[in-house]
């Protein structure tokens, strides 16, 4: 994989990952949060899941359920947009990436942005 950087709105991001698209859907950004368990997700209950990127290895994984209306995108690193974080993003239309390969994992609160405009679908950070 190459990584490019992108000079998009006076904000340079850099390529760091691509995967399935769900849909097709404009780029959004957000704040990356890299989600393994329901504590993950109840501490953003507590908080906020507004402005997250939420990536999480499981494809069908249902520990997100809580919080899937309030989440700006979704990066799994495994599945199809077949599989059940793939429906369900449909159905809430939250941008979703399946299958996703990084060169680099940002760290949480990382701002990323997530592009399902095109096939395949593109996670690029910002310096």
């Amino acid at each position: 994989m190459v990584t490019v950087g992108v000079r998009l709105h006076s904000i340079t991001v850099t390529d760091i990952g691509t995967g399935t698209r769900v849909f097709e859907a404009g780029p959004v950004r957000g704040s990356w949060r890299r989600l393994t368990s329901p504590d993950d997700v109840l501490e953003l209950m507590d908080t906020t899941a507004e402005g997250v990127v939420a990536c999480v290895a499981d494809a069908g994984a249902t520990f997100l359920a809580p919080i899937f209306d309030e989440l700006t995108a979704v990066v799994c690193l495994s599945g199809t947009p077949l599989s059940h974080i793939g429906i369900v993003s449909r159905e809430y239309q939250v941008p979703c990436l399946m299958a996703a390969s990084l060169t680099t994992e940002p760290r949480d609160g990382d701002q990323v942005e997530v592009d399902c405009s095109a096939e395949p679908g593109v996670v690029r950070q910002s310096p």
